[in-house]
C-alpha cells in the first residue's frame, strides 16, 4: 500500500505540513529518516524540503543530525489564542499566588486538550503535558469540563470512538463517561484521580463564552496523596474563571444569572 506522501498529486504544501506534523505527539528531536517515515514523504524529497525548512527557521538541526521544531514556528505560534492568554495571564498568576498550586489554561483542539499556559508551584507533580502539548479530552479534568459543555453531537461522536486508556483508572466506558459529563455540567467542575497518570489528580472549571459554551478551561493538578484537598480549590478556580470571562466579555457576567455561569 502506497504511503500518503507517495500518492499521485500530493502537493508540496501537503508534504511540508506532513513533515512538520511528524513532531506532534511529543516528539522533540527526530532524524530525517524518522520524519520521512512518519510523514510518508520519500527520503530524497524530505531531505530537500527539510533543508529549506531549516534555512527558513521552521526546523533546527542539532550537532547529532537530528531535527527539532525551530524558533520561528514558536514565534508564529505565540499569535495563536493570543487574546485569551494575554487576558487570562494576570488572573492565572493571582490564582497561583493564592493557592501555590500547579495552574494551567487549556482549550480544545480537535479531540485533544491543548495547554496554553502554566504556572508551577513548589510542590510540582510529574510533567504530563508542556505548554503547547496535547492530551486526550476524556482522562483530564480540563478536557472533561470542556467535553461536558460541548454540543451533544460532538460528545456523542467523541464517546463513540475507541477511547485510550492511559491508566487502570481511566474511564473509557461510554455510558459511564456520559453520566459523569452530565454531572460535571450540573456541578460546574470536573475532578480526575490518576486517569492520565498515576500519582496525579486534578480539578478544572470552564471559562464560558458569550454564548454559554466552554471557551477554555482552567485547572489545577496535584499529587494524588492530596486529593482530599481538591474540593477547596473549586471556589478559587471558579472565581478566576469569572474574572477571565468579565475581562473577555465586559458586562456579560453581570447580566448573567449567578447560577448560569456554571450550569447554563
Amino acid at each position: 500500500m502506497a504511503m500518503r506522501g507517495h500518492e499521485p498529486g500530493k502537493t508540496v504544501t501537503s508534504k511540508v505540513l506532513a513533515l512538520l506534523a511528524a513532531f506532534e505527539g511529543g516528539s522533540e528531536r527526530l532524524r530525517l529518516s524518522d520524519m520521512a517515515a512518519r510523514s510518508g514523504v520519500a527520503v530524497s524529497t524530505a531531505h530537500r524540503l527539510v533543508t529549506e525548512l531549516t534555512t527558513w527557521g521552521a526546523l533546527q538541526r542539532g550537532e547529532d543530525g537530528r531535527y527539532q521544531v525551530g524558533i520561528r514556528i514558536w514565534e508564529l505560534g505565540q499569535h495563536a489564542a493570543r487574546e485569551l492568554t494575554e487576558v487570562a495571564h494576570p488572573y492565572l498568576h493571582d490564582l497561583f499566588e493564592l493557592t501555590r498550586e500547579n495552574v494551567h489554561l487549556s482549550i480544545r483542539q480537535g479531540t485533544d486538550v491543548l495547554y496554553l499556559e502554566r504556572f508551577y508551584g513548589s510542590r510540582r507533580v510529574p510533567l504530563i503535558a508542556q505548554v503547547g502539548g496535547r492530551l486526550p479530552l476524556h482522562p483530564t479534568a480540563v478536557g472533561k469540563v470542556i467535553l461536558a459543555y460541548e454540543e451533544a453531537w460532538f460528545r456523542d461522536t467523541y464517546l463513540a470512538r475507541t477511547l485510550e486508556r492511559r491508566t487502570a483508572f481511566t474511564i473509557t466506558e461510554p455510558g459511564r463517561l456520559s453520566r459523569e459529563l452530565l454531572q460535571i455540567r450540573a456541578q460546574g467542575y470536573a475532578v480526575t484521580r490518576e486517569e492520565i497518570r498515576l500519582g496525579t489528580c486534578s480539578v478544572a472549571v470552564p471559562v464560558l463564552s458569550a454564548q454559554g459554551t466552554c471557551h477554555a478551561a482552567i485547572g489545577i493538578v496535584m499529587a494524588t496523596g492530596r486529593a482530599v484537598e481538591l474540593p477547596r480549590l473549586v471556589a478559587p478556580l471558579q472565581g478566576t474563571a469569572r474574572r477571565v470571562e468579565a475581562a473577555l466579555w465586559p458586562g456579560l457576567v453581570k447580566s448573567r444569572p449567578a447560577h448560569s455561569l456554571w450550569h447554563a
